[in-house]
Order: C-alpha cells, then sequence, then structure tokens
C-alpha cells in the first residue's frame, strides 16, 4: 500500500562521490531558498557536522534521516513531523548517491531516501578533471536505478566557459537538464581536520559568512527558480518506491503514559567540544517528560540547578583537552553527580571526558572527569561504521539482551585496566549486524547510574532508549545547587 505523501516541495542534493562540492550547494541552496521561505533542512546518514551548517543557513535546526539505524517507515514519520510547519525542504545527501551500509544494498544510501520521500535528486559533480565524460557518469547514475529521479545536475569547480559549455552538452545530451556551472571557489572551502568540517559551532563567524557565499554563488550562477520548480513538482506526484509507508501504529514522540506535570531536568552537555547529538534525541527526550537544559563542560563550574540527569554527546574534546582538564570545578560537580546517584550517558567524546586521562595527538595526557576507568589516547586510525549493539546486562537505556542501531565514528582508543571486563556495556559484532557465526567484541562501560559507549544511538529507532533514561532520571535525587557559568 502507497502512503500519500505530505504535499511539500522537496529536493536531494546528492553527488557521484564525496568530495564533489555537495555540502557548499546544499547549504547555498538552503540559504537562498530560506531569505523568503521556511526551508527545513535535512541530512541523510549518521553526519553531525554538516547539519550543523543547515541549521545556521536556514535558522531552523537540521534533522537526520538514516534509514539503516532508523526503519524507512519511521524514517518517513520524523520527516513529515520535521517538515510540518515547512515551506520546502532540501535535503543533503551522504558520501555518493548509491553508497550506504553495503555494495549489494541501497540501505542507508542517499537513493534509498530520495526514493523513500519521492524527492528528485539535483546531482552535483566535480567536472574539473572531464567534459563529455561527464554526460556518461550523470546517465550511469540515472540508469543504475530507473526508479530514481535526477531531475538536474550542477556541474562544479568549471574551469571557464568553453568547459562548462561542453560539460553542459555532454550531461544533456543524456535527456538530463543542466541547472547551472559553479567555477573553482576556493574561499567557500570549509577547513577540514581529522573528523571531517570544522563546526558551525566553533567558528559561527565563519560559518555565517560561508552560508551567504554560497547562497551568492548560487544565484549567480544557477537556476535557483528552476531547482525549486523541481521541488514543487515532486509534492505533487506519487511515491516512486513501493515501500509500505502507512503512517506508524505507535507515534514515537507520544509517551506510553500520560507524562506528570513535573518535568524531569536533563543536564546536555553542549559547547564548542561538545555538539554532537541528533536533534531527534533531544525531542524524544522531551517527549518521554524531559526538560533539557544545556550546560558547557568547558565553561561551566557546575551543573544546571536541579538536574537530575546527565547526557553528554559526542565531538572534539581531545581539541579542548586542556581547558576541560583545567576546568575542575566541573570535572568535581561530575564526580558530585555520579556519586549522588544521577543517571549519567555519555557517548564517543562524551566517554572520553569521563575516562581518568585523555592522551592528545601530541603525547601530552589531560586528566579528565575519572568516572570511567581508563585512558582514552588519541591515534591516528580511524574506527567508524555501523553498530549494531547488544546489552551484555541492564543499563540506563537498554535491558540485558536487548539490541539497539548506531554508528561509531573516532580517532582515538579507550585503554582499559582487565578488572573492568565484567562491566563492560554491550556486545558489537565486526559488521553491523550480529550472528552467531562472528565474534563479537565488547565495547562501552556500565556501572550503576552510568553509562559510558563509543558508539552513538539513534533513539528513533528504539524509542524506549528515551523513555527508560527519562524514567531513571525520575527517580534521581537531583542537583541542589544552582547553575554558575564561568567568565
Amino acid at each position: 500500500m502507497r502512503a500519500t505523501l505530505n504535499p511539500l516541495p522537496r529536493i536531494v542534493v546528492a553527488a557521484p562521490s564525496s568530495g564533489c562540492g555537495k555540502t557548499t550547494v546544499a547549504v547555498g541552496v538552503m540559504a537562498a531558498l530560506a531569505e523568503s521561505r521556511r526551508v527545513q533542512p535535512v541530512m541523510v546518514g549518521p553526519d553531525y557536522i554538516d547539519p550543523m551548517y543547515h541549521t545556521l543557513a536556514c535558522g531552523r535546526p537540521s534533522r537526520n534521516l538514516d534509514t539503516w539505524m532508523v526503519s524507512p517507515a519511521r524514517a518517513r514519520a520524523l520527516f513529515d513531523r520535521a517538515v510540518a510547519d515547512a515551506d520546502v525542504a532540501v535535503i543533503e545527501g551522504v558520501m555518493g548517491l548509491f553508497d550506504g551500509y553495503a555494495g549489494d544494498s541501497e540501505s542507508g544510501s542517499t537513493a534509498e531516501v530520495a526514493k523513500l520521500l519521492g524527492a528528485p535528486v539535483i546531482l552535483v559533480m566535480d567536472v574539473s578533471r572531464m567534459a563529455r565524460s561527464a554526460g556518461a557518469i550523470a546517465l550511469g547514475c540515472q540508469m543504475f536505478d530507473p526508479a530514481l529521479k535526477i531531475a538536474g545536475v550542477i556541474c562544479n569547480y568549471v574551469g571557464g566557459a568553453r568547459h562548462a559549455e561542453w560539460a553542459r552538452q555532454a550531461i544533456e545530451s543524456t535527456g538530463i537538464p543542466v541547472l547551472g556551472c559553479l567555477p573553482r571557489a576556493e574561499a567557500l572551502r570549509v577547513p577540514e581536520r581529522h573528523l571531517g568540517l570544522h563546526t558551525a559551532v566553533e567558528r559561527q563567524a565563519e560559518a555565517a559568512q560561508f552560508a551567504r557565499r554560497a547562497a551568492e554563488l548560487l544565484r549567480a550562477h544557477v537556476d535557483v527558480d528552476r531547482l525549486l520548480a523541481n521541488a514543487v513538482q515532486a509534492a505533487l506526484q506519487p511515491l516512486l518506491s513501493g515501500l509500505d509507508l502507512r503512517p506508524l501504529s505507535d507515534d514515537v514522540f507520544t509517551p506510553a503514559t500520560p507524562s506528570p506535570v513535573s518535568p524531569v531536568r536533563i543536564a546536555v552537555a553542549r559547547d564548542e567540544a561538545f555538539c554532537f547529538y541528533y536533534e531527534d534525541n533531544l525531542d524524544l527526550l522531551r517527549a518521554a517528560g524531559a526538560e533539557i537544559v544545556f550546560f558547557s563542560p568547558l565553561r561551566d563550574v557546575d551543573l544546571p540547578a536541579g538536574a537530575q540527569g546527565v547526557y553528554i554527546g559526542g565531538g572534539y574534546p581531545e581539541l579542548y583537552a586542556e581547558q576541560l582538564a583545567s576546568n575542575l570545578a566541573m570535572r568535581a560537580a561530575l564526580r558530585r553527580a555520579h556519586q549522588a546517584g544521577l543517571p549519567i550517558y555519555a557517548e564517543c567524546g562524551g566517554l572520553m571526558l569521563l575516562t581518568e586521562r585523555l592522551v592528545d595527538l601530541q603525547g601530552r595526557a589531560h586528566e579528565m572527569a575519572g568516572l570511567v576507568p581508563g585512558i582514552a589516547r588519541m591515534q591516528s586510525r580511524l574506527s567508524m561504521g555501523y553498530r549494531r549493539v547488544v546489552a551484555r546486562r541492564d543499563t540506563l537505556l537498554l535491558p540485558a539482551g536487548h539490541a539497539a542501531r548506531g554508528h561509531e565514528f573516532h580517532y582515538s582508543t579507550w585503554e582499559t585496566p582487565d578488572a573492568i571486563a565484567e562491566w563492560r556495556a554491550y556486545d558489537i559484532a565486526p559488521r553491523a549486524e550480529l550472528s552467531p557465526a562472528e565474534e563479537t567484541r565488547a565495547e562501552g562501560f556500565a556501572f550503576g547510574n552510568l553509562l559510558a559507549s563509543y558508539v552513538h544511538l539513534h533513539f528513533a529507532a528504539e524509542p524506549e532508549l528515551a523513555r527508560r533514561f527519562v524514567a531513571a532520571c525520575r527517580v534521581a535525587p537531583g542537583v541542589g545547587e544552582g547553575h554558575v557559568t564561568g567568565a
């Protein structure tokens, strides 16, 4: 059975591979349209950094849609909720158009999400080292999955008028229109480092200027009206895929039982060092009865007054290790909260903050909060990929034996003493799917009111995660002291 689509204009900005400039184009499209419309930004996949630029360009939180971590039907439900009061949705793809969980499946790919949303694809192509071959690539992307609609191409990094014309002729000979050709714009390249782009939180003024310049570039060289017309047309066409997208019988944002009158105050770390969160995770905590109160482990000297739980997400603690180590008051506040019985959930960067020490890339050791045994040590090797975790024991989020989906993305290792083996939180297979034939490895730390792991979990995949955490926080004693912010 095919569901009725939300009649909202939508467009996907994708590319044949990473490095084609799709983030610049996506942010430019968002910023240009946001000048006169309510634009809902969306990011395909588990990326945290690009959505920060989306949020800045559109003035509303970007949402992640990941059809491996969350079922396609639930991803559609999340999308429909996000766009309820928007005029248009602009979706940035992840990696290459068809890249997802595996080589023989579109699961988790931009192509799957585009079909899921009935959204046409604008393909951003790096044509800097080709001309006529651009036509072959565009046609190949369209023919690889005929159910996917490639509505147009934006040629990026063109070398001049003749180069642009040759690329345009080649692509349009396949029947796919070219919506514009962008010249090389080195000033619009966002600086990168070991985990990707610099975040918009760290460089707000520069990020705002980046969004403005990207919008100017798009308006000068791309037919934005024609691009928008494709988005509008998508709202009038039936869904292209045969997926059963009937509404879910349960609304993941509706608590299983009516929420008590008084909300549960959960302190969420958010600053330059800790800024990796799925917006839907925070919304699901609110739906379960939480009041989210943000604090800064870098600058604040205590947790928010009345906090009954703590959530520390990922980010770049290694870049701010010296400042985190020097904030003795916050480290002490986290230890007091733990001793008082407040539930504390930490993932990736949060895990690193809670270890005994963090050793940076220069080999310098920095004292951390000391709630998790062991040392977080930076290294040059990246650990990344989707993960399906199974709880070894009862934890804040999962009962023993229950599974959840998430992903890892970190350049540090957690060196642990053998004595904590019995307090490991999860079993994880080398691949994302657990099977009896595969050897598992232990991950995370679960002890009493504390759960810490490298794995980022998407609460929408298992809404009980948020409900269970809020329930644990509700019976916690709470922090009685006031929230004091450092200078």
